[in-house]
């Protein structure tokens, strides 16, 4: 996620000085941003060659894991935050990441593309798959296992016995609450056990 409107206001659930884990990181552009403007410390968690490397090059530590293969390697509580943005749709077992995410962080910020925004569902009604800024694949040839709602995440979580101590959507870098299912294109979820 490089949108620095979408990664200022993901920023905002982060405390400043957190020890973050990000899984799924990227190029590291939103670990960088928290180090730089909220002082935070911690590690990216990257699959993707030239994602690692371009992690090293930005100055955020990474380690190259597969996260279908689970969180094993941390501690119960081991950071303050872990962020798992843009990460939840590529992975196989989306309610077993959730409950890793809160059992190795205090708590969880989970954002993702949200199916439900309502482009989204004119061009379902159009009998099209949508492609957006937020999901800017063809359905044939993109790398997403799955699609998911604002609602559906509520679901999720309490399934996994997780406490969602806030949700909201993010649209055009603005925090939307009121209808974030219908109204905004990205979900945002900080969870905790």
């Amino acid at each position: 996620m490089s949108d620095i409107a979408t990664m200022e206001t993901i920023a905002r659930v982060v405390p400043a000085g957190s020890r973050v884990l990000d899984l799924g990181c990227g190029d590291g552009a939103m670990l960088a941003y928290l180090q730089e403007v909220r002082g935070c410390t911690g590690y990216g968690i990257e699959i993707d060659d030239a994602n690692v490397q371009a992690c090293v090059k930005r100055g955020v530590n990474v380690i190259q894991l597969n996260l279908d293969e689970g969180l094993s390697l941390f501690d119960d509580a081991s950071f303050d935050v872990v962020l798992q943005i843009d990460t939840l749709q590529h992975l196989r077992n989306a309610q077993v990441m959730l409950r890793e995410t809160v059992r190795v962080g205090r708590i969880g910020v989970v954002a993702f593309p949200n199916f439900a925004h309502w482009p989204n569902r004119l061009s379902v009604l159009r009998g099209r798959m949508p492609v957006t800024r937020r999901l800017p694949y063809q359905w044939y040839d993109t790398p997403n296992i799955r699609v998911g709602t604002h609602a559906d995440l509520a679901l999720l979580a309490q399934r996994s016995n997780l406490r969602v101590l806030d949700s909201f959507g993010i649209e055009n870098g603005q925090t939307i609450r009121f209808a974030p299912n219908f109204r905004a294109g990205t979900s945002v979820y900080t969870l905790s056990r």
